[in-house]
């Protein structure tokens, strides 16, 4: 269904120039999907899953990506409508009449068991099963923040009282080994080539968001019991860093290339909004010299001999007189940058003069743009965070 409705959808934009709406599409193939039969809600569902389909390929083109003909190869069944969940199964329509049950592990009746969640829809294929579940979400009001600096073997995590390494050296030796197994392979097939190399990158992405997911869970727990906002830096523009021409080795840009910097972001972001914790990201300009500039003093900070192995990622204030580790110093001034943009966040007005007798009187003084204008707030917004239950 999904396919015919892409199908359709793509003959109405090469003659009108114009990418189909839901209601445009569902008026071209709803009445032609009855052919196949079964529980008419599926239908809307596979007209939805192809009007985006459709409109993503249509921004692709706009941003001069070459793309392909969209479409499903694999069968697929997801849907909001027509099913429930009873006695440890869901049960999902066949048609009209006849049910079809399938039961749920021990894990999902856990999840499923708090009444807080929602279950919003289903997604089943030939091999697994996924509930999507919902639930409001209170933004929590945190009485301080903790800065996040990601590095190659290590994610900082802290603020001025206190700071933690949590080791991901491991992510480094799993792209490191995947590389040695597919070099291994000599069979100069192109075709096989890169059946291989896909086989073994997804595992590869697979290992390392399992090892991901341990480090931001325990970030995101110690968050909820100190009451803290997570505060990061901006840094989409890492990679140009390590371009071909910068005079650095292959070596080196391979493996800062390799590094998960989105993945580590997006899984500590919605592990934070599920529990309500805010999260805001600096611009460059908020965190320009967020490992050169001393914390405490604000002095610019100078590096050690590159041959002094006891001082290695180490920085040294001449006015402070005291070696300080790079990345304990990145995580304090995130904090301290992030809690200043927190504050700014409040919004509250204050009154700009008192016992001034003289005119002209001020009327009126505006507060500060709240965050939510511009950001995440830290104060009473409600938000419905959904997520997959496999």
């Amino acid at each position: 269904m999904v396919n015919d409705c892409i199908r359709m959808g793509l003959q109405f934009e090469e003659y009108t120039d114009s990418t189909p709406s839901m209601r445009k599409l569902s008026l071209l193939s709803y009445d032609a999907l009855k052919k196949y039969g079964g529980y008419s809600m599926y239908r809307l569902t596979a007209i939805s899953q192809a009007a985006g389909m459709i409109s993503s390929r249509r921004k692709s083109i706009r941003r001069g990506f070459p793309t392909k003909t969209p479409c499903l190869s694999k069968p697929i069944l997801v849907s909001c409508y027509g099913f429930r969940i009873e006695g440890g199964n869901l049960f999902l329509h066949v048609d009209h009449e006849e049910f079809e049950s399938i039961p749920l592990n021990r894990h999902t009746l856990e999840v499923l068991s708090d009444p807080a969640l929602r279950v919003r829809s289903f997604t089943l294929t030939e091999r697994s099963l996924s509930v999507c579940v919902s639930k409001e979400v209170q933004t929590r009001k945190v009485s301080g923040v903790v800065g996040v600096d990601r590095n190659l073997r290590n994610l900082t995590v802290g603020n001025e009282q206190k700071a933690t390494q949590y080791d991901i050296s491991k992510v480094v030796e799993i792209v490191e080994a995947t590389k040695s197994i597919v070099r291994s392979f000599k069979r100069k097939d192109v075709r096989v080539g890169g059946k291989i190399a896909s086989k073994y990158g997804k595992h590869r992405s697979e290992r390392i968001k399992r090892v991901i997911h341990n480090v931001s869970k325990d970030i995101v727990s110690k968050a909820k019991a100190e009451n803290v906002g997570v505060v990061f830096e901006d840094i989409r523009y890492i990679r140009t860093l390590y371009r071909k021409g910068n005079n650095q080795g292959p070596a080196f840009r391979s493996k800062m290339n390799s590094v998960p910097w989105g993945e580590i972001k997006r899984q500590i972001e919605y592990k934070a909004a599920w529990e309500g914790i805010p999260v805001i990201t600096l611009t460059r300009g908020e965190t320009r010299g967020t490992s050169r500039d001393c914390p405490r003093c604000g002095e610019r900070l100078q590096a050690g001999a590159k041959d002094d192995r006891n001082h290695y990622r180490m920085l040294w204030c001449q006015k402070c007189a005291r070696w300080m580790d790079r990345d304990i110093i990145a995580v304090m001034n995130i904090s301290h940058r992030g809690r200043l943009r927190f504050d700014r966040s409040k919004g509250e007005a204050g009154e700009a003069v008192k016992g001034n007798p003289t005119t002209p009187v001020i009327l009126r003084v505006d507060a500060s743009k709240p965050a939510w204008l511009t950001g995440p707030s830290i104060a009473g917004r409600t938000l419905n965070q959904s997520r997959s239950v496999t």
